[in-house]
């Protein structure tokens, strides 16, 4: 039997409620490094990575209400106070809402890779989706992306490599809940390496 997913309201962030650029400090009611996860999916990597930095405050974005669902519930049974997640479009929601120099770092694990090409414009990252995500890093802050796509991952690579006057590469950081042999250690990355997939992994650091 499925479980019946709660709603937490403590843990819903409603772009409704605001009008331009969000104060994040005001949003966790506290200072402190604000990591943004780019479609969180079911908050696997939200809730141990949370767990593990609790002075850290973390903001979930996720456009499928199912996966937005199941994230709420799950953080909410856990009643982790340092996270947030919002259901909107992540281009969107940088362009809109999220102020110049206020995250710490991005993380972005296994993105759709749109793989056919009619499709690929939907792919997240491109030169303004990436001008968004430079904009609102803060000096030394970090972008960690994983994908199992090779295609994406050389496209990946290439925009942050073309961007070399404000990003400079760094070490990618293996999350918290990531195990031995793991990159990062979501529930799609356990799904691929059943299927003897490839796991790329980059980072990349604001100059």
């Amino acid at each position: 039997m499925a479980r019946k997913l709660k709603d937490y309201p403590s843990v819903v962030l409603r772009i409704e409620d605001f009008d331009g650029r969000i104060d994040l400090a005001a949003v966790f009611g506290r200072q402190g490094a604000v990591h943004v996860e780019i479609g969180s999916g079911k908050a696997g990597f939200l809730l141990s990575q949370a767990m593990a930095q609790p002075e850290a405050n973390f903001l979930g974005i996720e456009r499928a209400r199912k996966y937005y669902r199941y994230g709420v519930d799950r953080i909410g049974r856990w009643a982790l106070t340092n996270v947030r997640i919002v259901r909107t479009d992540a281009a969107e929601f940088l362009a809109r809402f999220v102020g110049d120099e206020s995250v710490d770092c991005f993380h972005v694990y296994f993105p759709d890779p749109w793989p056919k090409r009619r499709h690929q414009k939907r792919r997240f990252f491109c030169q303004a989706n990436l001008d968004e995500v430079v904009r609102t890093l803060r000096r030394g802050g970090m972008i960690n992306v994983a994908t199992d796509y090779e295609e994406y991952f050389r496209e990946i690579r290439d925009f942050l490599l073309c961007n070399e006057e404000r990003l400079e590469p760094a070490q990618f950081v293996r999350p918290a809940g990531a195990r031995n042999g793991e990159a990062v250690g979501t529930n799609y990355e356990r799904k691929y390496r059943k299927d003897n997939r490839t796991i790329y992994t980059i980072a990349a650091r604001k100059i």
